[in-house]
């Protein structure tokens, strides 16, 4: 099944922002693992949350040095996580993740 740039595009988003708020994976490290998806696109679809309306903050370990701690879903914006946790196994084929 083909699908587009954009569909998968906005799976890996919905997908990401579950990873974290379920306390899946919090770190970039996390999702690469998680997932296999390179560093770069793992920063840059948190990064692209805020498109969604997704509030995603990284929250600083204390005391902790070189950017250390995790992220945190702190608003779903118009999005439904219900529907996320819904169709997880569908996601994951789109995007060929385990």
């Amino acid at each position: 099944m083909e699908v587009s740039k954009t569909k998968s595009s906005f799976y890996r988003r919905l997908y990401v922002a579950w990873l974290i708020d379920s306390q899946t994976a919090t770190s970039v490290p996390a999702l690469m693992e998680a997932t296999g998806m390179p560093r770069r696109t793992a920063q840059d679809t948190i990064a692209a949350l805020a498109d969604l309306d997704i509030a995603c903050v990284f929250e600083q370990q204390p005391g902790a040095r070189n950017h250390a701690g995790h992220y945190r879903i702190q608003d779903w914006g118009a999005i439904d996580r219900q529907w996320i946790g819904r169709h997880l196994q569908q996601l994951r084929e789109v995007l060929g993740y385990p």
